[in-house]
């Protein structure tokens, strides 16, 4: 699908999201993750662009922190306002699986 790419934007978003709220990371972190969960083809290209965006909609925070294998390293926290977008989310997501869901089972 031609779309795939923004589609999968806007539910990365959601999914970072999540990821974060787990416990403090990092970008690299959150990368390794999304590879973990299934989505191959993330590079670090696509994620902190996202991470960008969430700091400017107040929905993260970062703090720069040492690294015992380097240099410093920006780690990310959810902000109140990314905790309430975060079960947003969550909700908007489990309305919309099963709406696409009854369509492919219909």
């Amino acid at each position: 699908m031609a779309n795939d790419t923004q589609i999968l934007k806007g539910l990365l978003e959601g999914c970072i999201l999540k990821i974060v709220n787990k416990e403090e990371t990092y970008g690299y972190e959150i990368c390794e993750r999304l590879i973990d969960y299934g989505f191959e083809a993330i590079s670090e290209s696509s994620v902190y662009p996202i991470l960008i965006r969430l700091e400017k909609k107040k929905l993260l925070y970062s703090i720069m922190k040492k690294s015992s294998l380097g240099p410093m390293r920006k780690y990310y926290y959810l902000t109140e306002e990314g905790v309430v977008e975060l079960k947003d989310f969550i909700l908007s997501w489990d309305k919309i699986k099963k709406n696409i869901d009854n369509v492919l089972e219909g």
